[in-house]
């Protein structure tokens, strides 16, 4: 997957997702694509707060990291030259030093409060926002992703992944990580997410959004994500859940508050249903391996 083809994609992405999705096409010009790229290094380029607070985070570690490699490494740099054969040819017989115990156990322990204090700050920011604009519900099943926005009308789709032999030649490289019906949020507002599991453990992943929840059957699990950027952000399934695990993507399109009110007023129509559908059959087996996975993941 190359970035400029990430690029051409961000430019396009409207129009190609109205027709494979059967929506109206919402405005993506100049938006942001949170997806892997090849010789990518570090984590995704942030599209809301969470992701930025992450990457502070991140920073932060990594600086005590190379520290400690320098410290560790010039310590053991400087005992070799010191204490070698030729210029110390009679060894110390000193067994304890209370100075050297009294610093390698504070300083370790100063490092680790260093690490501790953000990163407990961090938890509880990721956890849950007093202030949400908006409810979605999102429920994991075998293998594709349920949602539902209770404040708008309390409509509901399914999500599930589009097949390589069904995306056009520019969307290849999205392959397993396209849906047929994303989910979309407005920019700048704080989105709560409650996960369910409807079978087994799923988990909820966006990684530009900074986002993480598993869908535990019998339990209701509350997060939240926000989008300061218009554009597709992409995630998957990371918890092993069963054989078409990989086919469960997530993409979240973050639209303008004028956009978003326009799609939630069509897709009360579109997703309108009389009464909760239990979840679909497996599809008959396939001759190929890939046939096979996504036959059971589709309906």
């Amino acid at each position: 997957m190359r970035l400029s083809d990430l690029k051409r994609f961000g430019a396009a992405m409207g129009g190609l997702g109205a027709v494979l999705a059967g929506t109206p096409a919402l405005a993506q010009e100049g938006g942001m694509v949170g997806a892997p790229h090849a010789w990518g290094m570090g984590l995704q380029e942030a599209g809301g707060p969470i992701k930025e607070a992450i990457h502070d985070f991140n920073n932060l570690i990594f600086i005590i990291i190379v520290l400690i490699t320098i410290l560790v490494a010039g310590l053991l740099a400087w005992c070799l030259w010191r204490y070698r054969a030729e210029a110390n040819p009679t060894p110390s017989t000193t067994s304890h030093h209370t100075l050297l115990e009294v610093a390698w156990t504070v300083v370790p322990v100063v490092i680790l409060l260093v690490i501790a204090i953000p990163s407990f700050r961090l938890i509880y920011y990721e956890d849950r926002t007093p202030n949400a604009d908006l409810t979605i519900n999102v429920q994991g099943r075998q293998w594709y992703w349920h949602y539902s926005y209770p404040d708008h009308g309390n409509f509901a789709f399914d999500s599930y992944p589009i097949p390589e032999d069904q995306l056009p030649p520019e969307r290849r490289h999205l392959y397993r990580l396209a849906v047929d019906n994303e989910l979309v949020i407005p920019i700048g507002a704080n989105v709560r997410v409650i996960t369910q599991g409807y079978d087994v453990i799923h988990s909820f992943f966006v990684p530009a959004l900074g986002i993480q929840r598993y869908t535990i059957p019998g339990r209701a699990l509350e997060t939240w994500m926000r989008a300061d950027r218009e554009g597709v952000f992409y995630g998957q399934c990371n918890q092993i859940c069963g054989t078409n695990h990989w086919f469960m993507p997530i993409a979240v399109r973050a639209v303008s508050q004028a956009d978003f009110d326009k799609w939630v007023a069509e897709a009360r129509t579109r997703f309108a249903r009389a009464e909760e559908p239990a979840a679909p059959a497996l599809a008959a087996p396939a001759q190929t391996d890939d046939t096979v996975q996504i036959a059971e993941a589709r309906r």
